[in-house]
């Protein structure tokens, strides 16, 4: 058990929390929200002894083994294994005293200590620390490279991979998924969910909180708020609690007027059977929990982008890679109103198809056409970096070829939270999540019609994340997307697309299909390490299961019908209110000689849209009926 008994910490001048008192209970996960420079990596540091509180006290038991994620590696030229396995201080301490022994010939200390290397399972660490570079993303091959040898993004993989590798009692990770991709993302989920410990997550991925923690700690006006349960139960809550607060009220009803939008917009579009139905559930939920954002300092949108040409991009046959292709023979069409989601895992080629889109580095091969008024709008890490550090945000947005006064600018940077003087203020004195927030609304302020985002969320706290998922799905153009964020793309999302050994394919499924995959994947390179017996016990009959199987079929079948029917059905209706709405742009159409002919247009719009609503509904009904056989 931890109590903070009356805790006062400030940073420098400013307050971060006052009079607060807390107790953390042995075993629990516990999630710790609040905006940037509210006070969550103090606290943690608070915790740690790195720093000292300016009044109370924090009582925690002497035998409480602590473990937290480093922010930053200096190069080393350690390997990565070895890096890992220092974390294990323990182990490293017997090892070295185990050669000394061997070396002095003190066959009773090496007795005794080899008898403390087995209480500690110590044969098994170096097993241990390569079981978490693996999952982590790092090849065999990595294991032995030098820490020198690897980018920021990869040491902060190894940061994370020694904080899990030193035996504790209490786990503090602070923004664990920034520089994961989805799968490592997914097995450290899994990972933490099997923790014996007490964990503490500083998060920005939502789905990850989600799955992890059963306590909220919230930071409000410099007080610590407590709440039970998941993230998502924090945002039920709040926004209960909110919602009795009478000055919020209009503003509540404004933004599920938005949010009902936002679900009409995408049921419209509801012609992907497993994405579809997703996508209907996850924004119906946050139907619900929108007042508890309210309140949030962070409300933007995308330009309106006016007409949009019917194809934007289209590539043929096109390879991507560095020395030699990494991915061949990838055709694929860009409509305006396409949203992609790019599948696999790290190094495969994602980022590496997103830079060339992008115009960042040339194709191998095949063809990429583009339309006349195609606009590109990139987001990734290096944009980041590459900000000029000696500017402020009101000059680089000026900068940016669109004609705008100041205050225009101010407006849309206020809704990144950027306000008063700090517009003014020069970059190189932001924190990396500003930066973050700066360089989206760069790209946000270039009208883009086509948006390419490599992991947008890193760096950026959760309610700035909520705010993007917002933005883009109000989004008027097409949208390509690399992220670990699992509740961006299930939001923003109707397509994914993977990317695995060389080939680029459509993935028939949603992200919960995913990870089933992603677990039989994993499953199968273990199954292959076993012995020819062993894996023939634990497969099922394979009679059995293709008897199953055609069973299953024989009942989906009719349904599959239905489904393919009703979705031909919604495109032919989409069409024709395509045709009506073009019509009724035409403005001699609302002269009193047109007014027969707009009345008559206005009720066939009003008909395909009940008739809509009608095979929508059937629609969903059905996929339900599918579901039901997974």
């Amino acid at each position: 058990m931890i109590s903070l008994n009356n805790i006062m910490l400030m940073r420098g001048s400013q307050i971060l929390l006052r009079d607060v008192s807390l107790v953390i209970h042995k075993g629990e996960s516990i999630g710790i929200i609040g905006r940037n420079g509210c006070g969550k990596t103090s606290l943690f540091k608070a915790l740690s002894g790195e720093i000292a509180l300016e009044e109370g006290e924090i009582e925690m038991p002497n035998w409480l083994r602590c473990s937290s994620m480093a922010q930053e590696t200096p190069g080393s030229s350690r390997s990565a294994l070895d890096f890992v396995i220092d974390a294990h201080e323990e182990y490293r301490r017997l090892e070295t005293s185990i050669g000394e022994a061997e070396e002095q010939g003190d066959d009773n200390r090496l007795a005794m200590l080899i008898g403390k290397l087995e209480e500690i399972d110590g044969y098994a660490v170096k097993h241990r620390a390569e079981q978490l570079l693996s999952g982590l993303g790092f090849a065999v091959d990595d294991f032995h490279r030098p820490v020198s040898s690897f980018s920021g993004g990869w040491r902060v993989r190894q940061n994370l991979a020694a904080a899990l590798m030193c035996p504790s009692d209490l786990l503090m990770l602070d923004e664990p998924t920034n520089h994961l991709d989805l799968e490592a993302t997914i097995w450290l989920e899994q990972w933490l969910q099997h923790y014996q410990g007490t964990i503490l997550l500083i998060p920005h991925d939502r789905t990850f909180l989600d799955s992890v923690i059963d306590k909220v700690i919230s930071f409000e006006n410099c007080k610590l708020d407590v709440y039970k349960g998941n993230y998502s139960a924090y945002e039920k809550q709040r926004a209960a609690r909110m919602a009795l607060q009478q000055a919020l009220y209009e503003k509540q009803q404004e933004r599920r007027a938005e949010i009902e939008g936002f679900v009409r917009r995408f049921s419209a579009k509801a012609t992907k059977a497993r994405q579809a139905q997703s996508r209907l559930k996850e924004l119906n939920r946050m139907q619900e929990i929108a007042p508890a954002h309210v309140d949030s300092p962070f409300q933007f949108q995308f330009p309106e982008l006016g007409q949009l040409p019917a194809y934007l991009l289209q590539m043929e046959s096109l390879a991507i890679g560095y020395d030699s292709p990494l991915v061949e023979k990838i055709s694929l069409n860009i409509r305006s109103d396409s949203r992609f989601g790019l599948l696999g895992f790290n190094g495969n080629g994602k980022s590496t198809l997103l830079k060339v889109l992008a115009g960042q580095m040339p194709a191998l091969g095949g063809e990429l056409v583009k339309a006349k008024k195609l606009r590109i709008g990139y987001f990734a890490q290096h944009q980041v970096d590459e900000l000029d550090q000696l500017a402020t945000p009101m000059q680089l947005l000026q900068n940016e070829e669109r004609k705008a006064t100041d205050q225009e600018i101010r407006d849309f940077l206020g809704g990144f939270d950027f306000r008063g003087s700090r517009v003014d203020e020069v970059i190189s004195i932001f924190s990396g999540g500003e930066k973050a927030r700066l360089a989206l609304a760069k790209v946000a302020w270039q009208k883009p019609n086509f948006l390419l985002l490599d992991e947008p969320t890193n760096h950026l706290d959760l309610e700035m994340c909520h705010a993007l998922t917002v933005a883009l799905q109000q989004y008027q153009g097409a949208m390509m997307i690399v992220s670990h964020d699992r509740h961006l793309l299930v939001n923003t999302v109707d397509e994914f697309y993977s990317i695995h050994q060389g080939k680029f394919t459509e993935f028939k499924g949603d992200l919960k299909d995913y990870e089933r995959w992603l677990s039989h994947q994993s499953n199968a390179g273990y199954e292959e390490e076993l012995g020819g017996s062993e894996l023939q016990t634990s497969k099922l009959d394979k009679k059995e299961k293709r008897q199953q199987a055609a069973a299953s079929r024989e009942q989906l079948a009719p349904l599959k019908r239905q489904e393919r029917a009703i979705e031909s059905e919604i495109d032919k209706v989409h069409l024709a209110l395509k045709k009506i709405e073009e019509a009724l742009i035409d403005e001699a159409l609302y002269t009193a000689a047109q007014k027969p002919k707009l009345n008559d247009l206005l009720q066939q719009q009003g008909k395909l849209k009940t008739r809509l609503n009608e095979r929508e509904e059937k629609w969903l009904t059905i996929q339900e009926e599918i579901a039901a056989f997974d």
